[in-house]
């Protein structure tokens, strides 16, 4: 049992090794691998050799495989480019398997001291990612280290004799079972290092090395289909094309087992060396198949995933790229576009509020509260998405960028809601009552609806540039506001007090809108404190110091119905 415990931990450690040099990798050199793809999706051979170097650096095909899928979703590179990108993937990620036939396990120590320390003392992403790079690839090294000696120790195990003793005959079953393995451990590399631990122990055989192997290379192309079961078709026909590819071969060289493991015994290689060289072999024989065949490949897969029926599902995001959450800067683009979605839904919600109180339309008021569905829908996804691209260390600048994000879109959220719970029950109540808004009356509720709408169009614009002197601009407009609020209150019980009809009728739902409004406000210009904080310009209270004044000493203020004090500027209405 202890035997089987340390084979499952030394299994996890490889696989959290190899996770943390992908991660490492992506996020120090995320951008400029993007760029790299970006420039050779012209060529097929150009693509084919950056999937081998790529995938070389990152250590995974299916870091590659997302990354290139994500491209092809956005329409960015063609099926078969991306096809060529993904064989070329495939070979890249044997490269690193042939580094470990060498005989460096020792140096585990030293790559976890000095990952350690860079990470810990690093004082920008770029270094502390180089450490977490050197402590993936010292934890790989001494799960190596473990897994030889847990190899040797099964070698004699009878219980492990039987196991293999099953399946040693059943070559399909071997495949199968490599193949469920791989995909459930997302590394293909990581399985095939295990099986050539175990092969060089003495604990399996060539010929089932070999098979193992297969379903290795089957598992680690199923991989990346599944993780990208929720995405868009384009994006998934690349990883069914290469798994159509090595699944094609794989079938092929199964019954041919017993001779190619003869064949390469005969070469003198090493049992950690033949499964090595027969890993790489499959893996480029798949590339000079699959190539000339790319064509195909990619109508195949088209056929197999056609696009489905044009039904667009508003609520459902159009930006959120899973592929893109390796690599955070990546994601908090993503989610800034789908925010910005959100607040062109949430002015549209905002323009046509207006005419809500301008007519009859009680079907108008029915479509607006189901946009506020779709906007909380969103919210709740550009939440969620931004939650799984926190999971990990972020650097003060993304951390930053992530909470704006989060309460832009909050903020928005809660504008859908006062336009849906609050302005729309105001609308639907005017549309039952009959009421009638007085010409001035609508007037300035048309006025000050539109300072709101601009102010909603320059905060979308603020929070997509960062731009300081808009911010400041909407930042005054807040102060504006308020002021022609007051004005607009001011000449409303005006007309209260000259008995006119249509504003006594109106005058709650009247006072209301101007209310709510304000609220609408106050959620959009929120988005320029962040900004203006970063670039050192609000001060650490709004508050002015409190000085004695007359008025403190002097007679009980006279208050009007609005709550305010009556001064000699506001004893005579504005209109």
């Amino acid at each position: 049992m202890e035997l089987l415990l340390t084979l499952a931990g030394a299994v996890a450690l490889l696989l959290w090794g190899v996770r943390m040099v992908r991660t490492g990798m992506l996020r120090a050199f995320g951008q400029q691998l993007r760029a790299v793809l970006n420039a050779v999706a012209a060529s097929r051979a150009k693509a084919f050799f950056a999937g081998v170097g790529i995938t070389g650096v990152v250590q995974s095909s299916t870091a590659t495989a997302m990354l290139i899928s994500s491209f092809a979703a956005r329409g960015l590179i063609a099926l078969p480019v991306g096809l060529a990108m993904m064989l070329g993937a495939d070979v890249g990620t044997t490269l690193v398997a042939q580094l470990f036939a060498f005989d460096i396990r020792w140096l585990w120590t030293m790559a976890l001291a000095a990952g350690v320390i860079a990470f810990n003392a690093g004082q920008n992403d770029q270094v502390r990612n180089a450490g977490r790079i050197a402590i993936g690839f010292g934890l790989m090294l001494l799960a190596l280290k473990v897994l030889g000696d847990v190899s040797v120790a099964l070698r004699d195990s009878s219980t492990l004799k039987i196991v293999l003793s099953s399946i040693v005959a059943e070559p399909v079953i071997a495949v199968l079972l490599a193949a469920l393995v791989t995909w459930a451990a997302h590394s293909s590399l990581a399985i095939v290092l295990f099986i050539m631990s175990l092969t060089a122990g003495g604990a399996i055989e060539p010929r089932l090395a070999l098979a193992l192997v297969l379903g290795a290379n089957i598992g680690g192309a199923v991989a990346p289909l599944a993780a990208l079961s929720g995405s868009k078709v384009a994006a998934r026909r690349i990883p069914l094309g290469n798994l159509i590819a090595r699944s094609s071969v794989a079938v092929v060289l199964v019954p041919l087992l017993g001779p190619v493991t003869r064949a390469l015994t005969a070469t003198g290689l090493g049992p950690a060396s033949l499964v090595l060289v027969a890993h790489t072999a499959f893996n480029v024989l798949v590339a000079i198949v699959g190539l000339p065949l790319v064509p195909l490949l990619a109508r195949v897969a088209t056929r197999l995933l056609p696009e489905p029926p044009t039904i667009a599902d508003p609520r459902q995001p159009q930006h959120l790229d899973p592929a893109a959450l390796e690599t955070t800067s990546e994601a908090l683009g993503c989610a800034m576009r789908e925010t910005l979605r959100v607040g062109d839904l949430v002015l549209d919600m905002l323009k046509r509020a207006q005419a809500a109180f301008e007519t009859n339309d009680i079907k108008l008021v029915k479509e607006l509260e189901k946009a506020d569905d779709t906007v909380d829908s969103l919210h709740e996804a550009i939440k969620l998405y931004l939650i799984r691209a926190s999971g990990s260390d972020m650097g003060e600048t993304d951390a930053r960028r992530f909470a704006e994000i989060l309460t832009f879109t909050t903020n928005l959220e809660h504008i859908g809601d006062i336009i849906d719970k609050n302005l729309m029950e105001l609308a639907a109540k005017r549309i039952k009552r009959r009421y009638v808004f007085s010409s001035e009356g609508l007037a300035e509720l048309q006025r000050f609806h539109a300072r709101v709408v601009d102010n909603l169009r320059l905060a979308l614009n603020v929070f997509a540039t960062r731009d300081v002197d808009m911010a400041r601009r909407l930042l005054q407009e807040k102060a504006n506001l308020r002021s022609t609020g007051f004005d607009a209150e001011e000449r409303h019980f005006a007309r209260l007090k000259q008995g006119r009809a249509e504003s006594i009728e109106t005058s709650s739902i009247h006072l209301d809108i101007i209310r709510d409004l304000k609220r609408i406000n106050s959620h959009i210009t929120s988005v320029a404190y962040p900004i203006l904080e970063a670039a050192g310009q609000l001060r650490d209270s709004r508050l002015r110091e409190r000085e004695p004044t007359a008025v403190e000493d002097g007679p009980a203020m006279q208050i009007d119905a609005a709550g305010r004090p009556v001064t000699a500027a506001t004893r005579t209405p504005g209109g």
